[in-house]
């Protein structure tokens, strides 16, 4: 029996023994230092007919208190929907609620996945904070520190890489003429590497905007997660990729 099986086995009894006695488990996930921390519930779907909640990018107290909170709302009734400001889950500041697509639901809620039949059929909500200033991220005026702190997953699904879209990235001309990118490399200056060949030749060498690669290959956005350090590798495009860590 593997350490992994061992593992999920204690996780998942822990998530059902949480349902059975508060009718909602909480999974965070802590920041690797690269990409934000989240939290999101289990069991608001079948317990009582409502979205699964997540929230990017605030603590585990802050995430934990904002959940449970917002479950003993809906044990009163309420039904959270996009668009409306709610206060009293932070101090002084709004959050609003936004539908998640279904293309980030890997990416985020695996084990409300498997609590939910195996399967990515079900609704979930992410729960968006403002700035300091009460100033939500799809507004011109949000402050650009916290731009990635909180990825917004009711957009984006064609790009989901925690940078800017122009990003100057290393790459050569043989990707740009049509070769598949089998290496990739997150350098721990924050410097993104993407090669058809583990030992390229510099003198091919090109540099070019992130979203252009991942237009030629949307297969790149598996990878978007890669930590400082961490490079990735696979034999062709549609093989799974191996992950090798700093």
């Amino acid at each position: 029996m593997s350490e992994h099986y061992e593992y999920d086995k204690k996780i998942t009894a822990s998530i059902l023994k949480d349902i059975e006695e508060h009718k909602v488990h909480i999974v965070f996930i802590e920041s690797d230092g690269y990409n934000p921390g989240f939290g999101y519930s289990i069991g608001l779907v079948k317990e009582f007919n409502h979205p699964e909640l997540i929230i990017i990018g605030l603590n585990p107290e802050s995430t934990g208190a904002i959940i449970n909170n917002a479950k003993d709302e809906i044990e009163k009734g309420t039904k959270f929907i996009e668009g409306i400001n709610y206060p009293g889950f932070l101090v002084e500041l709004p959050v609003q609620f936004l539908e998640v697509k279904k293309e980030h639901y890997p990416d985020y809620l695996g084990y409300a996945g498997w609590y939910n039949d195996n399967s990515i059929d079900f609704p979930s909500l992410q729960i968006v904070w403002t700035d300091r200033e009460g100033i939500f991220p799809w507004e011109s005026e949000f402050n650009e520190n916290f731009k990635f702190k909180q990825p917004l997953l009711d957009r984006n699904t064609e790009f989901k890489f925690l940078e800017e879209r122009n990003l100057g990235v290393f790459t050569t001309s043989d990707v740009l003429e049509g070769k598949p990118v089998k290496y990739v490399y997150h350098n721990e200056d924050g410097d993104w590497q993407f090669q058809s060949e583990q030992d390229p030749d510099l003198n091919k060498a090109k540099l070019v905007c992130l979203e252009e690669l991942v237009k030629k290959d949307s297969t790149l956005n598996e990878i978007y997660y890669l930590n400082y350090g961490e490079s990735a590798e696979r034999e062709s495009v549609g093989e799974k990729w191996k992950i090798f860590e700093k």
